[in-house]
């Protein structure tokens, strides 16, 4: 058990870790930066540490500030929280050289799941499902066409990287991919970094299904059951609802072991979500 971690997050995120620590009577230390020095978090964890201004660039996403922040406090883990560091492989290995847990799945499983077309690879890999589409990025036009035509339109057009709908786009004929797939990139670009695009088949109707999923460093690995998601407005979530009123029993047995099967076949560990359209 840890004596102290560091939340390197704010706001609601950072007193629900901390709330979770206090319970298993353990010390927390939190960052903040210029504009959360009033901040709840600040006042209700054992330490505050000030990392920087306002701007995220300068202090929740400043690596070395966070890192030397958690080196001053003595703590033995570092809880990213969601958002900000949490899905950045880079923040994983920092920790690991500086000799902190990072409380998260470890850096090369970030790096391969939080690409599209890799994890896409490895359900495949894992014998799940995948829906009909590219398992490499479309670098050129051609190739978006190519693997369209292969699937049959309507297509999406998706960021290899990042999510929330940035770099997305419904492309139903050649004419529009002409059209819209340079948009994309850029869209995925200034979103994410990267520009890399891959093509999938659009499912109508579609129900959006998620599975939350516990993994520990033994390789064992549980599912907490699902939760709908499909009411979604801009491909984003407006309700989650559990238990899913389209599952029967059947369906959530078997979609809760391939979640499982895929947690594994990365070696994973942490809490995660794995996602379904039905």
């Amino acid at each position: 058990m840890f004596k102290k971690v560091m939340i390197a997050n704010r706001g609601e995120i950072a007193i629900r870790v901390i709330r979770a620590c206090k319970e298993l009577a353990i010390k927390t230390a939190v960052v903040f930066s210029e504009a959360d020095a009033e901040s709840l978090h600040v006042r209700y964890a054992d330490e505050c540490y000030f990392i920087g201004a306002a701007e995220p660039s300068q202090s929740y996403l400043n690596i070395e500030k966070i890192i030397e922040a958690a080196k001053k406090s003595g703590c033995e883990a570092v809880h990213p929280g969601y958002g900000f560091l949490s899905q950045i492989p880079a923040f994983a290995e920092a920790c690991t050289r500086s000799s902190i847990e990072f409380i998260g799945p470890p850096a090369e499983v970030l790096k391969r799941m939080g690409n599209k077309v890799e994890a896409r690879k490895a359900a495949s890999e894992a014998g799940v499902p995948v829906i009909p589409g590219g398992l490499k990025p479309a670098s050129r036009i051609e190739d978006a066409i190519e693997t369209a035509e292969e699937v049959g339109f309507p297509v999406l057009v998706k960021a290899v990287y990042g999510g929330g709908g940035k770099g997305m786009r419904l492309v139903k004929n050649e004419d529009e991919m002409r059209h819209v797939l340079e948009t994309a990139m850029l869209e995925a670009e200034s979103s994410f970094g990267k520009r890399e695009i891959y093509v999938e088949k659009f499912l109508p109707r579609a129900r959006h299904i998620e599975f939350q999923i516990l993994a520990d460093k033994k390789g064992k690995v549980i599912h907490l059951g699902e939760r709908e998601c499909s009411i979604q407005r801009r491909y984003q979530k407006l309700i989650e609802e559990t238990p899913s009123p389209f599952m029967d029993e059947e369906l959530r047995e078997k979609m809760g072991e391939s979640a499982k099967k895929i947690a594994k076949a990365v070696g994973y560990v942490n809490a995660g979500t794995v996602e379904f359209l039905v």
